[in-house]
């Protein structure tokens, strides 16, 4: 499918949107579309992506901030700067999921090399668990301890608790972020892993590293990455920039609610503020300074 600027603004067609809703909730759950993307302006690119993505759900906030649009760089911060996220470094990342129900990527710029995004289909890997290990596959549909975000700093819980795999209604779910489950396990104030609970994650994650269940997609400028976070999961390999500040890698995300949601269990009520099929949730609430 592609989808061409024209005009100041991509083509609006109704019935895209659609197609996009259809394909990330009943089909495959990603989808990549190929634009021309004609502008350097980064905030036209920005309110581009922000109209375009707004046709088919409701943006979410991605920090402390409200920001609905969040910028991707590698920022260099330092690993222990509380600044730092996973999305502005230059360093693999490992398969998770996101705090929505849809994940947008528009690439402005690829890496010199490497930035490689690649999926696995949740349910694919649920179901291998449940043939190879079904005694770890019951440990992930049990409640994990989830340490707060440091940009979440608006939420007073110091963790929530919420399944890898759940259903509900017969519809399936899969909300995996090893790194705020490994720190609710090193904080005194959060649950413990146990060792059959860190067996069971680190079965996930070699399930996941077998690379004839990744889709590997390497997105060039104007390319759209859309992604549906409870049937995917996904991660970017580690890259390497251009010298030239102008060249350095540079993806802009936007976090989706859609109206055509599957409903999900409610440990995820606290995180997502409804489990409903078709409500308005996730993102991150706006701190009040």
């Amino acid at each position: 499918m592609i989808i061409k600027e024209k005009s100041n603004e991509f083509v609006h067609k109704e019935k895209i949107f659609k197609e996009i809703q259809d394909n990330l909730e009943n089909d495959s759950g990603h989808l990549k579309l190929s634009t021309e993307l004609n502008r350097k302006n980064i905030n036209d690119c920005e309110e581009l992506f922000l109209n375009f993505c707004g046709k088919i759900g409701t943006p979410l906030s991605q920090n402390a901030n409200g920001d609905k649009v969040l910028s991707i760089k590698d920022q260099s911060f330092g690993e222990n700067d509380p600044r730092t996220r996973g999305p502005n470094t230059n360093k693999k990342l490992s398969f998770h999921t996101d705090r929505c129900d849809v994940i947008a990527f528009l690439c402005l710029q690829p890496a010199m090399t490497g930035g490689e995004n690649q999926i696995v289909d949740s349910q694919i890997i649920s179901k291998i668990i449940l043939k190879e290990r079904p005694d770890l596959f019951s440990v992930l549909s049990e409640k994990f301890p989830y340490k707060t975000h440091t940009i979440d700093p608006a939420n007073p819980l110091p963790f929530c608790e919420q399944p890898i795999f759940s259903s509900k209604n017969g519809f399936f779910a899969c909300s995996y972020l090893r790194v705020l489950i490994d720190r609710a396990d090193k904080d005194p104030d959060c649950p413990n892993l146990n060792k059959k609970q860190i067996e069971a994650l680190d079965f996930l994650d070699l399930v996941c590293e077998r690379e004839e269940l990744q889709i590997k997609i390497t997105l060039k400028r104007g390319d759209i990455l859309f992604l549906n976070n409870w049937t995917t999961l996904h991660r970017r390999t580690a890259f390497q920039d251009f010298p030239e500040p102008e060249k350095k890698r540079h993806f802009l995300r936007i976090w989706l609610s859609v109206p055509n949601s599957r409903p999900i269990d409610e440990a995820f009520l606290n995180n997502f503020g409804s489990v409903k099929a078709g409500a308005v949730r996730g993102g991150i609430k706006k701190a009040t300074f």
